[in-house]
């Protein structure tokens, strides 16, 4: 008989995990979702294959019904404060799997909670966007005990995911800090699609003859961000992809990381100097790939192009 699998945490990456766990986990009893905003758990619910998924009214309702509870929210302390609440039951022979992008100091901290109360804990934090996560084809990073983590394999790759790294016996750790180090890439990547537009813009190159040659030398990242600046999609939405305060956040564990390590990201901190501008222009609905926008403002031209 296959687990109860609970979903804490259904944002822009998690409603997507949800529809696939839902749709490929091969699940023989409803997904239990629960969000601290409830309608956004109910409105998930609904656009589910009908009696595939249920909404708990709370969260130790959700924890003390499940077996393999799922956990994707946006910082250390959301995840602190879900934790502490959870383990207030009985979790004894539960698995919690966290799929967050926090700092590694936070994972750790949160095993050493989870199996002090008789749980299991595994770290699964996810690279890709939205818009992978809509159609499972994120890459899953897992770390913590190998027979815990084999209980997690079967709804991450060909499911939520498409492939996995393994770090499996390895500290949980591991799994973040791999995912904020990698998370520098896709900074470094914005940074510099954004200075490289700019530059085709005042050079005379021209922006679009930029982006023709970005789909075909970088296909994929590259081109999906050039795109979106290209399009003006980086300053129009009302609802980020991946909201500023989030990027801040990622790269501020990276800086921490690196100093603490003995080096500097200095490519790291120009991104964030430019997501601090961004931040200021645009306020909480600001996106990562508004760094483009910060950029122009440098270079004399006006933030939405």
């Amino acid at each position: 008989m296959a687990p109860q699998l609970a979903w804490i945490g259904v944002g822009n990456m998690g409603r997507g995990m949800c529809k696939n766990l839902v749709e490929k986990g091969q699940l023989d009893k409803p997904l239990i979702i629960f969000n601290r905003t409830q309608k956004r758990a109910t409105d998930l619910s609904s656009s589910l294959p009908a009696g595939k998924s249920t909404v708990a009214s709370d969260l130790q309702k959700a924890v003390s019904n499940a077996d393999i509870i799922f956990t994707c929210v946006g910082d250390d302390a959301a995840i602190n404060e879900t934790i502490d609440t959870a383990i207030k039951e009985d979790v004894k022979g539960k698995v919690f799997v966290d799929c967050s992008t926090v700092h590694p100091d936070t994972t750790e901290g949160l095993a050493k909670k989870i199996t002090s109360a008789g749980a299991d804990f595994v770290a699964c934090p996810v690279f890709g966007a939205p818009a992978m996560a809509d159609a499972g084809q994120l890459v899953c990073v897992l770390a913590g005990p190998k027979a815990a983590v084999d209980k997690v394999k079967p709804y991450t790759k060909g499911v939520i995911g498409r492939a996995n790294v393994d770090f499996g016996g390895q500290a949980v750790g591991k799994a973040t800090l791999l995912k904020v180090v990698g998370n520098t890439f896709i900074l470094n990547l914005i940074e510099s699609l954004s200075e490289a537009h700019v530059l085709a813009e005042k050079s005379g190159l021209g922006c679009d003859n930029l982006h023709q040659f970005v789909e075909a030398m970088f296909p994929g990242p590259y081109a999906a961000y050039s795109t979106r600046m290209t399009s003006g999609d980086y300053h129009k939405r009302e609802v980020p992809l991946f909201a500023v305060d989030l990027a801040r956040k990622d790269a501020g564990h990276a800086m921490a990381l690196a100093k603490a390590a003995g080096t500097r990201l200095k490519d790291v901190e120009v991104a964030d100097a430019h997501l601090e501008q961004v931040k200021k222009h645009k306020g909480e609905t600001g996106d990562i790939a508004a760094i483009y926008g910060a950029v122009r403002q440098e270079a004399g031209l006006k933030f939405e192009n």
